[in-house]
Formats: structure tokens, C-alpha cells, sequence
């Protein structure tokens, strides 16, 4: 006779290996957000790396014109909610570093509408992270981070910055917003990097 229930292991040997501890496979894409959506058209946008040596711009045209990758990857929330084998277009930070010198180790990305999120630079170059306009081969939406939003798929989702405007390369390591409010500040799925 057995005192384990079919319910206490019958999960972990249908659990998909993608998905690492403590997350549930959603079909959706579910909208989280830390503040109300803002209205960013692309006549407007312009996205900036700020470094110690000065500030280097794209418009939308320019940032159109460099090198699109399409990336496929699996992306995880800090709410628990994974969701696999997601389909991007975008530019690769690795592409708009080409031509950035800096001495500094560590950015704070800034969004239109005021949120910001600390990422250490080498997590972001090395084909780690994106600057991402399209998903699913469409348009990304406004609700999602439209017109163009971080994407660095490797830690939870918070780190990539929905209508992101620009990089602030920092000496130190600094909290952005949900860092600040007791997030994580590395934010490794894989370790349950969720809080301090």
C-alpha cells in the first residue's frame, strides 16, 4: 500500500524541462505592468546609451537600419507564469555596444513613463539581451511594451524594461524600481532570484 498520492508525483514527471522551479506554463501573454501604458510613437522615440564619455542616440529610422535578429526563447515572469518558445525581432545590445566605449560595469535601464531596472552590462552582451520591436511577427503592442522594449530572456521578465528609452552606464550597482520595492537585484530564474 502506498501513502503517495497520484497527485503528489504525477506533476513532477509531466513537468517540462524549460521551465525552471516554481513556474506554471501559460498558453497567453499575460499583461503585468508597474504603471499606466504610455503613448510612444516612433517619430518620437529615440533610444540613448549614456556612458562617461558621452551619449550615443538612435532615432527610429537609425535603430531600424541596424542589424534585426530574430530571437526565439523561452521567457519566465517573477509572478510564476513561464511561457515557451516566444518568437522576437530586434537589435542585439552586442550591436549597439559596437561603437560605445565605457569603463563602467553595470546599467540602469529607463523606460518612457518613468520605470527603470538594473541589469549588470556582461548580462546583457554575449547574445544575452535585445532591444526588441516585433513578436510574433507582429508589431510589438503598446501593452507589451510597444513600440520597443528590453529583452533579456535569460532572468525573469522584470529586468526586460517594457518602452525602454535608454541605458545609464553606472560605476555601481544601483536598484531600479522593483529592486528598490524588495525585488531581487539579478533576478536569476533558474536560482528563484525572486526577492532580497
Amino acid at each position: 500500500m502506498s501513502f503517495i498520492t497520484r497527485g503528489f508525483s504525477g506533476r513532477s514527471r509531466d513537468r517540462d524541462d524549460r521551465l525552471p522551479p516554481g513556474q506554471t506554463l501559460v498558453p497567453d501573454f499575460p499583461v503585468l505592468s508597474a504603471g499606466p501604458t504610455p503613448e510612444v510613437d516612433t517619430a518620437e522615440w529615440e533610444f540613448t546609451i549614456r556612458t562617461e564619455s558621452g551619449v550615443h542616440r538612435w532615432n527610429w529610422d537609425e535603430f531600424m537600419a541596424l542589424a534585426i535578429e530574430d530571437v526565439d526563447t523561452d521567457i519566465h515572469c517573477v509572478t510564476h507564469w513561464s511561457k515557451l518558445g516566444t518568437n522576437w525581432r530586434g537589435v542585439s545590445l552586442d550591436t549597439l555596444f559596437e561603437h560605445v566605449e565605457t569603463e563602467r560595469e553595470f546599467v540602469m535601464a529607463h523606460s518612457y513613463g518613468g520605470y527603470t531596472t538594473n541589469v549588470p552590462l556582461d548580462e546583457l552582451l554575449g547574445g544575452k539581451a535585445w532591444v526588441a520591436f516585433e513578436f510574433d511577427g507582429e508589431p510589438l503592442e503598446p501593452e507589451h511594451g510597444g513600440p520597443a522594449r528590453l529583452l533579456v530572456p535569460h532572468l525573469y521578465f522584470w529586468k526586460s524594461a517594457k518602452w525602454v528609452r535608454g541605458l545609464l552606464m553606472m560605476d555601481e550597482d544601483e536598484p531600479g524600481f522593483w529592486e528598490q520595492n524588495g525585488y531581487h537585484l539579478h533576478g536569476d530564474p533558474w536560482t528563484e532570484e525572486r526577492y532580497w
